[in-house]
């Protein structure tokens, strides 16, 4: 991140920020009225409104179908809309906490606080859902907002700014377009609290500069999120739902299924019906196919490709698609996959999937383990016993048993990563308090028996003092 936004930009950065940082503890004490106004208003511009530019920003950046732009931006922030006007009140409520009879003649309560100027910048892959998710929650929680789009949608980080620019001033929330310059800038400046998605590479140069300000954050990274298929699992469905997680989006998607190991006993039956899927789906030539996007620029794709032609190199088997066209790549499977190749090093982010057998679920456990802890981990599985041995030997952010990539859209759900695959977590409540603080409340009503213990030290008081560590 070494290159300087221009003077008069960084100015205006910076003017933005202070004056959301005068303006912060009057956002704070807005109504619950109020703040549920504003989020109704951000559901109608997106939800009806924008909705046709949002698609249209969404075909020039992506090609991506209508029909996932409704389900996997729109829907998605609709839902994150309606959960938080359902509980903003229960949310925001105090939460009174028991208190010890030692302390008798006090009460004590948890407030719930906004952290105060915050600072979420949105990846490329889902610019609307991942850009208004996280503000949801950041309004919810009354907090004032800068917000970072992906330079990498151009169009799509264009209709963000202008449905921000109608719905709020900018002392309250403000969109700044730009590249790495553009976040550099606003990384220097001392935020309340960070919301990132994006690459665990990055993640740490966000942390890094989060550090040098005692800022809070919330990373929403990725990594290498492994499935398992064992010899119980019902093997149509789990095709099904297999190729529909893995090539959504392009395989764009921090949480698709990364990887698979199959039973050995299923190997031949799981394959045969992914690519019967995979016809169904997109039909013989997925890339006239209305339904299957592409990858957001050439450089992406070239990378993906540049993991595959690498595998291939090092004895693997391209056993479904592997064609490829600027930013166009086929949905592929393959196996006999090196582990020490690039497509096993890295996240692939992109549309292949990697197959391996399995015959000891032990051997696949130790490898996963042997890794940094995904973001997520799927389970698929008719028997009980297998997968909570899975589960109980394994670590991840989030995990599906007999599906995949659904754990998202459940909004009463926590996520986000941990460690490498990401720190905190996000989504309905998990959201708001991702913003907020926990602001311990202690009152003094009465007297205490504090008071009694306090200076000078008597023999009585000592008598006292040692009556408490034992009783109390």
């Amino acid at each position: 991140m070494d290159k300087i936004v221009d003077s008069k930009s960084k100015e205006l950065i910076q003017q933005t920020f202070a004056a959301q940082k005068a303006n912060q503890y009057t956002i704070a004490n807005c109504t619950i009225k109020e703040r549920k106004a504003k989020l109704k208003a951000l559901n109608k511009a997106v939800e009806f409104t924008y909705r046709d530019k949002i698609r249209a920003a969404m075909m020039a950046d992506f090609k991506k179908p209508a029909e996932d732009v409704d389900l996997n931006e729109i829907f998605i922030i609709k839902n994150e809309v309606k959960e938080a006007l359902h509980h903003l009140g229960q949310w925001t409520r105090d939460q009174a906490v028991s208190t010890p009879i030692s302390l008798l003649g006090s009460k004590s309560y948890i407030k719930y606080e906004p952290k105060g100027v915050c600072l979420i910048i949105s990846p490329w892959n889902f610019p609307f859902n991942l850009t208004f998710g996280p503000l949801v929650s950041a309004i919810a929680a009354g907090n004032t907002v800068i917000i970072k789009p992906s330079e990498m949608t151009p169009n799509s980080s264009a209709v963000i700014k202008e449905i921000v620019e109608e719905l709020f001033e900018p002392n309250e929330v403000a969109v700044f377009e730009g590249a790495v310059e553009t976040s550099t800038a606003l990384l220097e400046l001392p935020f309340n609290h960070i919301f990132f998605t994006g690459s665990p590479g990055v993640g740490k140069i966000v942390m890094k500069a989060a550090a040098k300000n005692l800022c809070s954050v919330t990373l929403e990274l990725g990594g290498k999120s492994p499935t398992i298929v064992d010899e119980t699992a019902s093997i149509k469905s789990t095709a099904k739902r297999l190729i529909w997680g893995k090539f959504l989006n392009t395989g764009q998607i921090c949480i698709a299924p990364d990887y698979l190991y199959v039973h050995e006993s299923k190997k031949e039956e799981l394959i045969a019906e992914m690519k019967n899927t995979l016809v169904k789906f997109f039909g013989e030539n997925p890339e006239n196919s209305d339904s299957y996007s592409r990858m957001v620029n050439t450089k992406h794709a070239e990378r993906v490709m540049g993991y595959v032609k690498d595998a291939v190199a090092k004895g693997a088997k391209i056993i479904a698609g592997g064609q490829s066209n600027e930013k166009y790549i086929a949905p592929t499977l393959i196996t006999d996959v090196a582990k020490d190749s690039s497509l096993m090093m890295n996240e692939i982010f992109g549309p292949v999937l990697p197959i391996f057998t399995f015959r000891d679920i032990n051997e696949v456990i130790a490898e996963i383990n042997a890794g940094e802890k995904p973001l997520a981990l799927y389970i698929y599985s008719s028997n009980n016993k297998n997968t909570d041995h899975i589960l109980k030997n394994t670590r991840a952010g989030t995990t599906c048993i007999n599906n995949n990539d659904v754990q998202f859209f459940n909004g009463n759900l926590p996520f986000g990563g941990s460690n490498n695959s990401g720190i905190g977590k996000s989504h309905g409540y998990y959201g708001f308090l991702a913003f907020s603080n926990a602001r311990g409340v202690y009152k003094q009503i009465i007297p205490g028996a504090i008071e009694m213990i306090m200076p000078p030290y008597t023999d009585f008081k000592r008598k006292l003092i040692a009556l408490t560590l034992k009783y109390f």
